[in-house]
């Protein structure tokens, strides 16, 4: 039998471990935040989704989205009610959701996995050599005036877990943050890590992308002075 002191010690270091792990997603310092958001707006993943740039892209305009959905399972409510969050979450940013494609920027295409690799070729590249990646991918056209159109493809069959994370990852890509690096550990940005929803590490990067301070074509030397300042005004409206 163990002792009532021994057992209150045992539980309360359980306590403490459970509390640590739990924390340990949102736990993380300002300087993680000016990498991370040095390591995903400059750059892009594959050249072939968006040719590298080392400068700032973003949409300048409202978003319009249309959502595309080919999938046995309805999903568009959940699609909606995501891409309707944007606006009070990111501050600077203006969506709309059209319900004519020829008037969107950014094309939704909600798939099965047997749909996927043909979505790709015919609707985002229209091309049959094109290279089919990733489990679900984004792609952005851009100048150095901004962003001028994004196509994401989400699967939508393959379990809840893998439909929300594309969901959140690729989207949010498809509004600047194109890159990803595997130190960022709180973030969607990362293909090692689990999230399935917008971090409050990833609202934080998106707040200053959309900070009307910074414009599309900034330059990393142009942006480096204000992201202290930048992530003060963040931390402020991101809870």
């Amino acid at each position: 039998m163990i002792k009532p002191s021994l057992l209150t010690r045992c539980f309360a270091l359980v306590v403490v471990f459970w509390l640590g792990v739990l924390g340990s997603a949102h736990a993380f310092s300002d300087q993680s935040v000016l990498k991370g958001f040095n390591r995903t707006v400059f750059g892009s993943e594959f050249a072939g989704f968006g040719l590298q740039a080392n400068y700032v892209r973003r949409f300048e305009r409202t978003v319009r989205f249309y959502i595309h959905h080919t999938s046995r399972k309805n999903r568009r409510p959940a699609v909606r009610r995501f891409i309707r969050s944007l606006r009070s979450s990111i501050r600077g940013l203006r969506t709309q959701i059209v319900t004519n494609p020829r008037s969107a920027n950014f094309h939704v295409y909600i798939v099965d996995r047997s749909q996927y690799g043909k979505t790709i070729r015919d609707q985002i590249y229209r091309s049959r050599s094109a290279p089919v990646r990733g489990r679900c991918m984004v792609r952005a056209r851009f100048t150095r005036g901004g962003i001028t159109r994004s196509d994401a493809v989400i699967v939508s069959d393959e379990g809840e877990s893998l439909f929300r994370r594309c969901l959140v990852e690729e989207i949010l890509q498809g509004l600047g943050p194109l890159n990803e690096h595997s130190s960022l550990t709180a973030s969607v940005f990362n293909d090692a890590s689990t999230h399935t929803s917008f971090t409050r590490f990833d609202r934080l990067i998106l707040n200053m992308l959309y900070d009307k301070r910074v414009r599309s074509g900034d330059s990393p030397r142009k942006v480096q002075p204000l992201l202290p300042a930048l992530l003060k005004t963040a931390k402020r409206r991101v809870r």
